[in-house]
C-alpha cells in the first residue's frame, strides 16, 4: 500500500523534526515546512493527504493559512490539523469550521499518532 503524505508546517525547526521521525516511524511520508509562505505552493506541487498546521506562525496566523487552503476547491478535502500552544483555540477552530482538528502543545506523542491515523480510513503499511 503506497503510504500517505504528510505535510508539517511549523516555525519550530526543533517540533518539524520530531513530528517527521515520528511520523516517518508510523509509515508517513512527511514533508516540512518551517513558514506559512510556501504553504500553497507545496501543496500544489505535492498533494499531501493530511497537514499539521501550526497556529502561530513567524509573521502569519496558520488559521489564514488554512482557510485559504480551504477555500480552494482542488484542496478543501484535505484534512488539516491544526497545532497550537494556546489550548482555549480548540473551541474556536471548530466554531470557524476550518480545521478537521486540534493538538495542544506540547503534544503527547501517542496522542499525536493517533489524531494522524484517525484521519486515514485504512491503517498504511509499515
Amino acid at each position: 500500500m503506497k503510504s500517505k503524505k504528510v505535510l508539517v508546517v511549523d516555525d519550530d525547526i526543533d517540533i518539524l523534526d520530531v513530528i517527521r521521525i515520528i511520523l516517518e516511524d508510523e509509515g508517513y511520508e512527511v514533508s516540512t515546512l518551517d513558514n506559512g509562505r510556501d504553504v500553497l505552493k507545496e501543496v500544489a506541487s505535492n498533494m499531501p493527504d493530511l497537514i499539521l498546521l501550526d497556529v502561530m506562525l513567524c509573521g502569519m496566523d496558520g488559521r489564514d493559512v488554512c482557510k485559504n487552503l480551504k477555500s480552494h476547491a482542488l484542496y478543501k478535502s484535505i484534512p488539516i490539523i491544526m497545532i497550537s500552544a494556546s489550548h482555549n483555540l480548540q473551541g474556536v477552530l471548530k466554531e470557524e469550521g476550518t480545521a478537521d482538528g486540534f493538538i495542544s502543545k506540547p503534544f503527547d506523542l501517542d496522542n499525536l499518532i493517533a489524531v494522524v491515523h484517525s484521519q486515514f480510513p485504512t491503517r498504511i503499511a509499515v
